[in-house]
């Protein structure tokens, strides 16, 4: 039985992209920045070989173990669907469209003869603003909230009493079904809330992503179908659509999403446990926050020995992100950035850094070549480098 434990710390990027200046974000680094201005430290990643990495502005440890490396992002785009596709072995061509003035009007009317309701807002926005503006509105009509921003997203906002959680799925359900060809972004998102006018308004824990389904197989689906065990945990299951999953554990938010990882880890399993940690990005990121970044990150380090204490010899354990979400940089939107990869097993007796690689999906192509698959979705396995390290 071997296993393979996946964490993506999202938005945790580690510099701009070559090419970043397309997108607006020359000079965004999400780690590098929150270290520099909060004087941050992780000695566990460290211990990684995370201070390896250029741009953490982490100092290098010298007792680090593992393969580190820089991953560049190959498929255009910064959002989250596009990073965990690309590491999961799905390159894209061309981004998924955004709608920075709003969906188009057709479509909008469309949609609401869909669900028999109007709906509110359609135009870019911070999700926590825009329940604020338009939330009395919303609780008044019962339409619900509809927003953007600069990422690939369809956002429908609504009061958990005003418009039953399952009701919501079931509007988001209707969007994603609708937005296709030119129209198909990469996520419907629910936004439920509670809160009143008078003592303003607050998103729940019960978001919910809808996104499209890969277009080719994923590493998720070829372990699956050679009978691994496949386990998501936080939203893994929405960003893959349900797709090549035999568990999954839908919990909200960085801690709990640890302790579902702990739970699997203290049981028996032979294949992938796939860990998204969305507060990084969601709560502190978009927020431009680098107070709370920093103290996610250092719970994530503190965290990190309990994770390694549940490996076995024939145990890997796989560190990286999907897109950058730089605190310290203008606007609110994802950065278009490096993602840091960190790969340790029990039994190493060094460390090596690899430089800057060339795409995500070298993450699917380890995880193949770990299990004996064939498939390398044109990507290189690290996996003989980590072994030299034994």
């Amino acid at each position: 039985m071997s296993r393979v434990v996946l964490i993506v710390l999202d938005s945790v990027g580690v510099g701009a992209l070559p090419d970043a200046h397309l997108y607006g974000d020359e000079g965004a680094n999400t780690l590098g920045h929150t270290v520099l201005v909060t004087g941050l430290r992780l000695p566990n990643l460290e211990d990684l070989g995370l201070g390896a990495i250029s741009g953490s502005f982490l100092p290098h440890s010298i007792h680090a173990q593992g393969i580190s490396a820089r991953l560049k992002e190959k498929s255009p785009g910064k959002d989250t669907t596009t990073g965990h596709w690309e590491m999961a072995g799905v390159r894209l061509d061309r981004p998924f469209p955004t709608f920075p003035e709003g969906f188009p009007p057709h479509f909008i009317t469309a949609f609401e003869e869909g669900i028999g309701l109007r709906t509110l807002g359609n135009y870019a926005a911070s999700g926590t603003a825009i329940i604020q503006t338009l939330g009395e509105e919303h609780m008044r009509s019962g339409n619900p909230i509809v927003y953007t921003s600069a990422d690939s997203v369809f956002q429908i906002a609504a009061h958990e009493e005003v418009i039953p959680l399952e009701k919501q799925y079931q509007i988001c359900q209707t969007a994603r079904e609708m937005l296709t060809g030119d129209l198909a972004v990469g996520r419907v998102i629910a936004r439920p809330f509670v809160g009143s006018p008078d003592k303003g308004f607050a998103r729940t824990g019960n978001r919910r992503d809808f996104s499209l389904s890969p277009p080719v197989d994923t590493i998720l689906d070829k372990l699956k179908c050679a009978g691994h065990d496949v386990i998501g945990v936080g939203k893994i299951e929405d960003i893959f659509a349900q797709r090549g999953l035999t568990q999954s554990n839908h919990a909200a938010g960085n801690e709990k999403c640890i302790e579902a990882a702990i739970e699997y880890l203290s049981n028996s399993f032979d294949g992938l446990l796939f860990v998204n940690l969305v507060d990084f990005d969601m709560l502190h990121g978009h927020r431009r926050d680098p107070e709370a970044y920093a103290k996610a990150l250092k719970e994530f380090d503190e965290a990190l020995p309990r994770f390694k204490g549940k490996l076995g010899e024939d145990d890997l354990l796989i560190i990286t992100a999907d897109h950058g979400c730089d605190p310290t940089f203008k606007g609110t939107d994802h950065t278009r950035e490096h993602a840091p990869l960190l790969a340790w097993r029990p039994g190493l007796s060094g460390h090596t850094h690899l430089g800057d690689l060339d795409t995500f999906a070298d993450i699917a192509a380890t995880i193949s070549d770990f299990f004996g698959l064939k498939e390398r979705f044109g990507a290189h396995s690290f996996l003989r480098e980590l072994e030299e390290l034994a």
